[in-house]
């Protein structure tokens, strides 16, 4: 039986095959567009052959038995309330529209590259929800809102094409952890549930095998090579200017590591145990940052710098 990775990539076989006369782009009019029009692909399944959760449901951390000490989830606070979004479930639908602490949320994860950012859902004063569109850029999740049917990529953290063309999405600050410690900082977390409103195996990991695999599966340009593409890195921009710090680095520290970026002092808080990377400003206050493959995060910003060691960095 083929996997979920072999049949999208058959449809983009397909797509590239059948050329520009094939509806390439699931409907959506790029007439209006600030990326290279030829640079958008297709995914292989259509506008919401990926479904975005609209109406999430949520259990009790003791009521969670489908997640194992080890799953990986996405966790937000605000305020008094912690929710998790568990990776076993994003797999399967990338996006989830949602309210936590009173602000509309929206909860974004791309298998393909990793990267799992929490974005405020009200833009230019409209309370907007998002979906799958089937399209990707830089391999990277292009999701698209209802209202206008632009399209929004998830790491440039804009809108891309349609009348929202240039719309910047205010990321939130999201930690990248294990079930286990997200459960012991926050036991009175709310999971989201398996009761999505469709039939998935979440059990089921569709994109193990991708992830284990060395390559990417989409064009990328440029594909750096300073660093292995799968390598896990935590990304940050600061007026312009963009740094990585990567997971096998880290891993060798043992004390938070205080840094600069553009003249802003920041520290990275690195938990091995749970490969959970943090960013905060110098007063511990956290910063907003993107943990994703090395590809995906140097995709997007070609001039990152990289912290090697203390004192070496690569241009």
């Amino acid at each position: 039986m083929k996997s979920a990775v072999q049949i999208i990539s058959g449809f983009v076989i397909w797509g590239i095959f059948l050329g520009a006369s094939w509806d390439d782009y699931n409907g959506f009019d790029l007439t209006q567009h600030s990326i290279p029009v030829k640079d958008i692909l297709r995914g292989g399944p259509p506008r919401d052959g990926i479904p975005a959760i609209l109406h999430p449901k949520f259990v009790s951390a003791q009521e969670a038995s489908f997640l194992q000490e080890t799953d990986r989830v996405l966790g937000v606070t605000r305020g008094r309330e912690a929710k998790a979004y568990p990776i076993k479930i994003l797999n399967w639908h990338e996006i989830v529209n949602d309210t936590i602490g009173g602000q509309p949320v929206l909860i974004t994860y791309c298998p393909l590259c990793g990267t799992g950012i929490g974005f405020d859902r009200v833009i230019a004063e409209r309370k907007l929800t998002f979906g799958v569109s089937g399209l990707l850029y830089q391999s990277d999740l292009l999701m698209y809102d209802h209202q206008t049917e632009s399209l929004w990529s998830q790491i440039a953290m804009e809108a891309v094409t349609g009348p929202m063309t240039g719309q910047k999405l205010q990321p939130l600050f999201l930690e990248h952890t294990t079930w286990s410690d997200w459960r012991r900082r926050y036991p009175h977390t709310l999971v989201l549930s398996t009761e999505t409103g469709y039939h998935r195996r979440y059990d089921r990991d569709p994109y193990a095998d991708y992830a284990l695999g060395p390559g990417v599966m989409f064009p990328v340009k440029p594909l750096d090579g300073r660093l292995a593409l799968k390598e896990w890195v935590i990304g940050i921009e600061v007026n312009g200017q963009a740094k990585a710090y990567p997971f096998s680095v880290l891993k060798w520290l043992t004390a938070p590591l205080k840094d600069r970026v553009n003249g802003q002092g920041i520290i990275v808080h690195f938990d091995p145990k749970h490969a959970r990377a943090v960013i905060t400003d110098e007063a511990g206050t956290p910063i907003p940052a993107v943990t994703a493959y090395w590809f995906a995060w140097a995709a997007f910003h070609p001039d990152t710098l990289i912290f090697r060691a203390r004192g070496e960095q690569s241009p």
